[in-house]
């Protein structure tokens, strides 16, 4: 079966049309509404997405809820036998799907090879699920009283996904969700939903039943529908803080259980003792990878007292040796913005940013590879601070700042009366800073000497403050937390020798 199609940089042909994934099939809408999917290194339409409406909404939930009994009547061993085969199935497809997900975003072939290695671990760790849903027991709580502890599935859970990762954050939400004996339904970005499908194909292929993964593309619409739908349990999200604050909202109020991660700022403080090439070289990696698209990025990096002017130096020396391209170039290192109006939103900030009393160092507008597809250069800003916006905005994309500040006290304060908290990085060789740091900073993710602290899979992933609305964070022990709920049994087994009626409330005795 071929539920995908993929296109290079000189495919010329029509654009080919994207369906949901329904009962374990490619099924076309039938809205008549669509939107168009750009190959970002070329500006080429390559797909034309059908957007759901109202009415594949409410097929897909009903398509998840009928296969939810069997599903979680399923033995724990076969659920992971089945993710086994899973993980074993992306392995072999590594490349393609590389290729795919760099067709749709942009992302160079070694990022994107990088983004799938780290949705794998959440499906390693899903394969532990015998392990993962152990309950507790308690012998002889009271006379002849055992109690006990299980963890349930919530029955249709649904996953909105953002368009930076199309492989890795489909697979924090459903390898667990499916391990845990729900069904799944995913509604991807719409700017580049072709992965999911595959995803969906290798689902199969590693014997998932049909209706247990269910591709539902959509826009705001989609979206509504399923945080409102009375069938629909959970609904995890990852994207803008806004869009997150709104989803937060909305589903609790439908009585839903909500994890939303948002935007972030992540700061990087260099203190005057850090290793100044390590932190130049991590500034650059950080900052530009993925076209700077990432929740993860290091958009400031935050320079104490005297280290400012030769850090500044080390990064802006390392800035003309970050190569731009599209992913045919296996030189490249950094690709396209996903949408033109992405690139000028970005491009926008390093505009402004002198006007508001920022010195631009290097200006990455105007790539000449840009004329053709979505690119931009790298960019960096002295001077920032609170109050500019290229220092205030979450800007996703290559534009790294640089902030100023006197002390380790003024930085921390810097990074911790920021309104969002996702993650941040201290560079410096004193361990007892560093740990005063962790202990200090108000932020869900921080490293030492490591630039972008995006959890392994067996923790979890998630900010504190504007970055995060929920009271989990994604993937790992807490995923499984979210998409299960807990329930204590306690049992007693008649003896006829002692049984007796006693109208009293129960004792422990």
């Amino acid at each position: 079966m071929t539920s995908t199609i993929q296109k290079d940089s000189t495919d010329t042909a029509m654009p080919a049309p994207i369906g949901h994934w329904f009962s374990g099939k490619v099924t076309h809408s039938q809205s008549g509404r669509t939107s168009p999917v750009y190959n970002p290194a070329t500006g080429q339409v390559t797909g034309t997405l059908g957007l759901a409406d109202d009415n594949e909404i409410n097929e897909a939930v009903r398509i998840a809820k009928a296969a939810f009994p069997a599903w979680r009547a399923t033995g724990l061993g076969r659920r992971a036998e089945i993710l086994f085969r899973f993980r074993a199935l992306i392995d072999d497809n590594r490349d393609k799907i590389a290729s795919m997900i760099s067709a749709e975003h942009g992302k160079v072939h070694s990022d994107a090879l990088g983004e799938l290695a780290r949705g794998l671990e959440n499906v390693e760790f899903a394969c532990g699920i015998p392990q993962l849903l152990k309950g507790g027991f308690s012998e002889q709580a009271a006379r002849g009283v055992d109690v006990y502890s299980i963890r349930q599935p919530l029955g249709v859970v649904a996953g909105i996904t953002p368009f930076n990762f199309p492989a890795m954050v489909p697979m924090w939400m459903f390898a667990n969700a499916i391990a845990c004996g729900n069904t799944f339904i995913l509604k991807p970005s719409e700017r580049d939903p072709s992965v999911s499908l595959f995803l969906a194909e290798l689902l199969q292929r590693a014997g998932l039943p049909d209706g247990v993964f269910t591709v539902l593309h959509g826009d705001k619409l989609a979206v509504d529908g399923l945080l409102t739908h009375p069938d629909v349990k959970a609904v995890s999200f990852v994207g803008s803080t806004p869009i997150a604050k709104y989803v937060y909202e909305t589903g609790t109020k439908a009585g839903k259980r909500v994890q939303a991660l948002g935007g972030a700022k992540n700061h990087m403080l260099v203190l005057p003792d850090a290793d100044l090439d390590m932190a130049a070289d991590a500034a650059v990696s950080a900052a530009f990878g993925s076209a700077g698209e990432r929740c993860m990025a290091v958009s400031v990096v935050v320079a104490v007292g005297d280290v400012a002017d030769p850090l500044l130096a080390a990064i802006q020396k390392r800035m003309p040796n970050v190569k731009v391209g599209p992913a045919s170039d296996s030189g490249a290192e950094m690709g396209p913005l996903i949408t033109k109006e992405a690139r000028d939103r970005v491009e926008g900030y390093v505009a402004g940013a002198a006007a508001e009393g920022a010195t631009v160092v290097v200006d990455g507008r105007g790539h000449a590879l840009g004329e053709q597809g979505f690119f931009t250069g790298v960019s960096l800003l002295d001077g920032v601070k609170p109050g500019m916006k290229c220092y205030d905005d979450e800007i996703f994309g290559p534009v790294l700042g640089v902030a100023r500040v006197q002390s380790y006290e003024e930085g921390l304060t810097l990074i911790n009366d920021n309104t969002y908290g996702n993650g941040t990085a201290i560079f410096t060789r004193d361990g007892g800073v560093a740990r005063q740091f962790q202990f200090d900073v108000e932020v869900g993710m921080v490293g030492v000497n490591v630039p972008i602290p995006v959890p392994v899979s067996y923790y979890s992933f998630g900010g504190w403050k504007a970055s995060l609305f929920g009271d989990t964070h994604m993937y790992g022990p807490e995923g499984v937390q979210f998409y299960t709920r807990g329930k204590v049994v306690t049992s007693r087994w008649p003896d006829p020798a002692t049984s007796t009626i006693d109208l009293g409330f129960p004792q422990n005795r």
